[in-house]
């Protein structure tokens, strides 16, 4: 199972949206998820999600190596604007960025997992 590190430190199990479905579903129909989820994405949306999610946006530095760019909390029937420089989205329950005091500029890798 891969694993999202940052600074050598393993912040949870991570699982990607590799299909362009699994991409557009996201974390649709979910009520809890445990871990996070990396979707290839410029924005996401949270048009009927049940929960509020947390979204980092990346900028990728290397194989499985991201920068940063953006952390915010985003509530049911949101969009985020596209971004130019990120291609990576995170997704986790709301809070949970906050809670591993994750901020911009942070570098965080994936590890494992193949």
């Amino acid at each position: 199972m891969p694993w999202l590190v940052r600074n050598g430190e393993v912040l949870a199990s991570l699982d990607t949206a590799i299909t362009r479905a699994q991409r557009r579903r996201g974390l649709l129909g979910r009520d809890e998820l445990d871990g996070v989820l990396r979707i290839r994405a410029r924005s996401v949306h949270t048009c009927g999600m049940r929960i509020p999610i947390d979204v980092v946006t990346c900028v990728p530095v290397g194989h499985d190596r991201y920068q940063v760019a953006r952390v915010l909390t985003l509530r049911p029937w949101r969009i985020t604007r596209p971004s130019l420089h990120a291609s990576v989205v995170l997704e986790a329950e709301a809070g949970t960025f906050r809670r591993w005091d994750v901020r911009p500029g942070d570098k965080l890798e994936v590890r494992g997992g193949g």
